[in-house]
């Protein structure tokens, strides 16, 4: 099993609403939480892109992760993911370097091809223009990304002579991959980049070690990596007992079958209500299958459990996403999870590279 000296932890957060709150309260609890797990020693602070969702705030990751990284000062921060397929790569390349010209060696860039919609909201996002076919584009969209954050693309390309202004310092955003398919894990190895797994889906943790693995044995080095490099991102509730932690989770649990099943509501529930929400046998097995990889319990049982997934995929690289009504039981759950992992605020010695 992985040894808890060589765990780096990451912050995943999807910016959650609550029942009652506003994206505006979402949004500047992200600010907060991060403030906090930098305190904590946590190594990256990565924020998700979301659009037209009751659930989740952060449609613009790049303007917040301006925020955050302002109001913090070594933590790295970045984008868990930028959704390349609804943008250009040139602007996304743009917005990036403007941020590395503020925050030189702290910032990260994660691509995702995921719509992080519905369909119809990802056609908004691109209309009138057609919606690209992410799979014969999307590949080229990111070497153009890579070639416009450095000295742009090369002298046969259609867009040759155009860059993204740089920040002058010699500093780059870090790119990586996300994925939950072996797509992405394929395209990160080949463009020899960094790759991070969702297992936090809650439903992809029985193929993902194979994933991982695919990435690793077809990965090629290249100019921004010399050897394959691997996170995975966890769903983790900590609580001071295992009976609590579940309370504490259900409001997150619950909001994700109410979201699968097309109920509407207006922000995750509070426990009170999730715990006792009312389901059949039907849903009550739906609900084990599609978060049976969650990991909710006391410090013991999540140490024991984010470790028992380092070990399975390999890398001491760890994400860990914990949405919860009340920021609080948030705030506490990343305390107890910094403690139990042996994570301290010595960020010279937590911070963790590209």
């Amino acid at each position: 099993m992985a040894s808890l000296k060589d765990i780096k932890l990451t912050v995943v957060d999807q910016s959650p609403i609550r029942r009652g709150g506003t994206p505006a309260d979402a949004l500047n609890e992200s600010v907060q939480l991060a403030m906090h797990t930098e305190n904590l020693g946590y190594s990256r602070y990565w924020v998700a892109e979301h659009h037209n969702s009751n659930s989740f705030s952060g449609t613009s990751p790049e303007i917040l992760i301006g925020q955050i990284a302002a109001k913090t000062s070594k933590i790295r921060v970045g984008s868990g993911g930028v959704m390349l397929s609804h943008y250009s790569a040139l602007k996304v390349a743009e917005q990036f370097s403007v941020l590395d010209s503020f925050h030189p060696d702290r910032i990260d860039l994660g691509i995702g091809r995921a719509p992080g919609s519905d369909r119809r909201t990802a056609a908004a996002l691109t209309y009138p223009r057609p919606t690209m076919d992410v799979f014969s584009d999307f590949p080229q969209m990111v070497k153009d990304l890579l070639k416009f954050l450095d000295d742009g693309v090369e002298d046969n390309h259609p867009l040759s002579g155009i860059k993204a202004q740089s920040s002058g310092k010699d500093t780059y955003p870090s790119v990586w991959l996300l994925g939950s398919s072996d797509y992405s894990a394929r395209l990160a190895a080949d463009m020899g980049l960094p790759f991070s797994f969702a297992d936090f889906f809650g439903n992809t943790s029985e193929y993902g070690p194979q994933i991982a693995d695919l990435y690793r044995n077809n990965f090629k080095p290249s100019e921004y990596l010399s050897e394959p490099k691997v996170n995975v991102g966890l769903q983790v509730i900590c609580a001071d007992s295992e009976e609590q932690a579940k309370f504490v989770g259900s409001s997150r649990s619950v909001n994700k079958i109410i979201s699968t099943m097309g109920i509407a509501t207006k922000g995750l529930l509070p426990p009170e209500e999730a715990s006792v929400w009312p389901m059949d046998d039907q849903v009550k097995a739906y609900m084990e299958q599609s978060t049976k990889s969650y990991i909710e319990g006391d410090p013991n049982q999540v140490k024991e459990g984010i470790l028992a997934s380092s070990e399975r995929y390999q890398t001491p690289d760890i994400g860990i996403i914990s949405n919860c009504y009340y920021f609080e039981d948030r705030k506490n759950s990343y305390s107890l999870v910094a403690k139990s992992m042996g994570v301290h605020p010595d960020l010279e010695t937590n911070v963790a590279t590209a």
